[in-house]
């Protein structure tokens, strides 16, 4: 294993010499012996502290296992030791991960691409405590005055609008949507969820007196109609049972509305989401607040205004407010507004749901928060932050990440982009290959050792794709004309079909807009993005492909007993965790806990099907093999060809690596695009429309996934790529330039053209990037 070495143009604080003197004693880094989580091969390394260490490898190869199964684990797990018996009761019960001895840890703190929930409630604003800095400033200095900070929240009962109670949309339900009038009650009238007839909630309606359960709905007085829909509680007995009746409206408000959302059942939750419509309130005009917060303002605009405004712009408007009795907090508040702005969020408003944040786009505001964190000395712990970056955005996300290492932090960094990659102080090579193959360190040090090392890594940090030699000749075009969505301006352009387009643009220029608001949709168009895929922790890419078919049909045959033995959701199941492998514990308000179960030891189906072998392994080792292995054990053999079918399909997508009863919930968003991509090939659809594919992908992949687009153009379909990745962008026979800005200051086409075209006289941020990734000269 080679020494720390640090690049000579960046040396520690302090000098080298005093780096190496104080890590002679060892607590300047962090010990790892002996780290076998998941793939990992007895790993063991010394991670320099308050350094930028960069994790590279290829998918699958341990990176992730080693940062966050072990580092940030323990890390975390010990803190919550610190906590008092009482408490821990209270929290989960995480697990030692499986290493000898990790030391000198510190604090870790994960900052990662998972959305930052649904509550409605939560805006960037409130996220980045930008919003409470903002009502304070009203509060102090708006006029009128109208009462201290919390008169201009509208999570407060003294600033929220009463009508909607700081939502700024009221709900209502469309009747017609669970109620035939044409029906009488015996026939079935009520079609809500467990009114079925029979049922307790339909005997508590059809047999509560008030209604002649024989008479069509449409038939029903007024008053009876108020009685059915709106009556409220009201004690009535049925037989000789005491109990109460409710209109179907209060009933569905208070046992379905007033529950979370996600808490409820899946056909639960599609009823609520096909009967309830939702509305801006008319009161606020969706702004929350009730009058006297909108009543204030600073320079001739409320606090709502402000809310709604590009960030971009709100920080000018905060730059111009002079009162020296808010300057500190002013400053305060422009350093988060300006640390947005240079994160490439500029775009966003304080009052965006942050439920409506991509991955990266709530990765960054996350960062944000720790940017203006008074800690120091702890780890900080990302997840590919540059995930939807444009190559403009990487540099100043590259330098936040050095002021971060800068304050004296340990940040550790699992990346793929070479442009940060270069920044790191330190560099881990994880591989050689994914699975089984991986888990090994192949490099640790520098970025200049990295490169002479000979890995995967090492080998593909200098290599570019090319420009075409020849680009395709479109078959047609399809002109989109006047598009308007969001930010687009009217925007007019057409996309070539038959060849392979990239529609490229800062982030928040309007490419999804013009792609995805704009492209009809029909049969043949096949729209294949990183939105999490419909299914329950059940679900895995054996089940989701459809692969387990085949794979259940040639265990049933191979031993002579029914398919549906090897399904763990159907008669094979572990009676104990119903087939999931897992047991749940509900810990009420806190995270859940889940543990192995005991019956099975996590294998899902019960000890008599797994005496059934196909070719002497059992299901649950079957559905243990990543897709590589699987491809080899079902590469003959009467039987194979359907299973290696789709088999072949994962591996062109670049999901080799993938465990085939993997949880779908555990993928990343550019795992869950390409699985879905390997789906939609097997339909032969015209029109193929990936948004950002290279997610998540190592450099050495990138050229496979090139490879894959070239073939499904060649195969006679158009190919539309939303990308950043400068491999794709140079490999494209068109480019659509989305522009110049973000925001307010985009959605315009700034270029259409070949990339040789674009490299050639194109102005924009996307042509000059373009031309220093090819080494041209950028003039």
């Amino acid at each position: 294993m080679r020494r720390f070495a640090f690049p000579s143009d960046r040396p520690a604080p302090g000098g080298r010499a005093r780096w190496r003197a104080r890590a002679a004693d060892g607590h300047d880094v962090i010990e790892v012996r002996g780290a076998r989580e998941n793939n990992l091969a007895d790993v063991s390394l010394d991670i320099p502290k308050r350094r930028l260490t960069v994790f590279t490898g290829v998918s699958g190869s341990g990176k992730s296992s080693l940062v966050f199964g072990t580092i940030a684990a323990e890390s975390q797990r010990l803190i919550n030791e610190t906590y008092t018996a009482f408490i821990q009761s209270f929290m989960p019960n995480l697990g030692r991960p499986d290493v000898d001895s990790l030391r000198n840890l510190s604090a870790a703190i994960i900052v990662d691409q998972e959305r930052m929930g649904a509550n409605s409630r939560s805006t960037v604003g409130t996220a980045t405590d930008a919003q409470t800095m903002l009502r304070i400033v009203f509060s102090r200095i708006g006029v009128p005055h109208v009462g201290t900070s919390s008169a201009f929240s509208f999570n407060s009962a003294e600033g929220m609008c009463p009508d909607c109670e700081g939502l700024g949309r009221v709900s209502d339900i469309d009747v017609g949507a669970f109620v035939d009038g044409d029906l009488s009650l015996n026939e079935g009238a009520i079609t809500a969820p467990n009114f079925t007839v029979g049922s307790w909630y339909w005997q508590n309606t059809a047999l509560s007196g008030f209604f002649d359960p024989d008479v069509k709905l449409r038939d029903y007085t007024p008053a009876q109609w108020d009685d059915l829909l709106n009556r409220p509680a009201t004690k009535i007995k049925i037989g000789t049972t005491n109990t109460t009746y409710e209109g179907l409206l209060v009933k569905l408000r208070r046992t379905y509305l007033g529950k979370d959302r996600e808490s409820l059942q899946p056909h639960v939750r599609a009823f609520v989401d096909r009967v309830v419509t939702f509305t801006g309130c008319r009161a606020c005009g969706g702004t929350r607040l009730n009058p006297a917060a909108l009543a204030s303002r600073i320079d001739g605009r409320n606090i709502a205004e402000c809310s709604a405004m590009q960030i971009s712009d709100l920080a000018a408007f905060v730059a111009g407010i002079g009162h020296a009795s808010v300057g500190p907090l002013v400053t305060t508040l422009r350093n988060t507004l300006d640390s947005l702005v240079e994160i490439g969020l500029g775009y966003l408003s304080l009052d965006r749901e942050s439920a409506t944040l991509s991955g990266g786009e709530a990765q960054r505001v996350k960062m944000v928060r720790h940017l203006g964190s008074s800690l120091t000395d702890v780890t900080y712990v990302f997840d590919e932050p540059t995930v939807g970056l444009h190559p403009h955005d990487i540099e100043r996300m590259n330098g936040l990440l050095l002021r971060l290492r800068d304050k004296g932090n340990t940040v550790l960094v699992v990346e793929h982009k070479p442009e940060t990659i270069e920044i790191a102080d330190h560099v881990v090579d994880l591989g050689p290959d994914a699975g089984t193959s991986g888990g090994r360190i192949c490099y640790t040090g520098d970025v200049a050792g990295l490169r002479r090392s000979g890995s995967l890594t090492g080998r593909h940090l200098d290599h570019r794709a090319r420009l075409r030699e020849r680009v395709r000749r479109p078959s047609g075009l399809l002109p989109v004309r006047g598009a308007s969505l969001h930010n687009l301006k009217e925007v007019d352009v057409d996309i070539p079909l038959g060849v392979l387009t990239v529609v490229t643009g800062v982030a928040g220029s309007g490419k999804s807009s013009l792609i995805h608001g704009s492209l009809p949709r029909s049969e043949d168009v096949a729209v294949v993005d990183q939105s999490p895929i419909r299914g329950s922790r059940r679900s895995n890419p054996a089940t989701y492909t459809g692969l387990l078919d085949p794979i259940r049909t040639a265990f049933a045959k191979a031993n002579g007993v029914r398919a549906a033995l090897f399904s763990a959701n159907s008669e094979g199941a572990c009676p104990n965790c119903k087939g999931i492998g897992l047991v749940y514990t509900d810990l009420a308000m806190m995270a859940g806990v889940a543990s192995v179960c005991e019956e099975c030891e996590g294998r899902r189906f019960t000890p008599e099907v797994l005496t059934h072998k196909l070719r002497g392994k059992d299901i649950s080792e079957v559905l243990a093999m990543s897709v590589t292995e699987a491809r080899d054990f079902f590469g003959s053999g009467a039987g194979s060809g359907a299973a290696r079918a789709v088999l072949d399909r994962l591996s062109d997508v670049g999901l080799g690596y993938l465990g085939l009863g993997q949880p779908l919930t555990t993928l990343s968003g550019g795992e869950r695009q390409r699985l879905k991509l390997a789906i939609r090939m097997a339909e032969k659809a015209a029109t193929y429309v990936l948004d950002e594919p290279t997610t998540g992908l190592h450099l050495a992949d990138v050229d496979q996934l090139l490879a894959l687009l070239d073939r499904l153009v060649d195969d006679g379909n158009t190919v539309v790529v939303i990308e950043h990745h400068q491999a794709v962008m140079a490999h494209a026979d068109w480019i659509v330039d989305m522009g110049p800005g973000a925001g307010q200051d985009g959605g315009r086409v700034v270029f259409t053209g070949t990339p040789a075209e674009l490299v050639a006289r194109g102005d924009s941020l996307t042509a000059r990037h373009l031309r220093v990734y090819l080494g041209k000269n950028t003039g």
